[in-house]
């Protein structure tokens, strides 16, 4: 039974997987590409950060609570969501004068 269980709840964790929305977001220079990304309202999205400046940044949400650090030349992963439409920002704590972005939830 115990095995059972386990089989099904893997195939539903990856079902759940395989319907997530994955965005590529690169941070080069300190600046966030791209800076705006559009998601759908009440959906969980996941990004895929990609970091390829030799410092650590750190993904940060201004407007909801994410905080990844992502050390120099690395991808690192965070998962945004549900939203009601609108619009977040999120920085690059390390460099914040250039590292900025929004998410536009439609």
């Amino acid at each position: 039974m115990r095995i059972f269980l386990t089989a099904i709840l893997f195939a539903l964790s990856a079902t759940a997987m395989a319907d997530t929305l994955v965005y590529n977001i690169t941070i080069k220079d300190h600046v966030f590409s791209p800076s705006v990304i559009t998601i759908p309202v009440n959906q969980r999205v996941k990004f895929v950060i990609e970091n390829q400046d030799v410092t650590p940044e750190e993904f940060e949400g201004l407007d909801f609570d994410v905080e990844k650090i992502i050390p120099g030349k690395t991808k690192s992963t965070v998962f945004v969501g549900p939203f009601a439409a609108g619009t977040y920002n999120f920085m690059g704590e390390f460099n914040a004068d250039t590292a900025k972005g929004q998410i536009i939830v439609e």
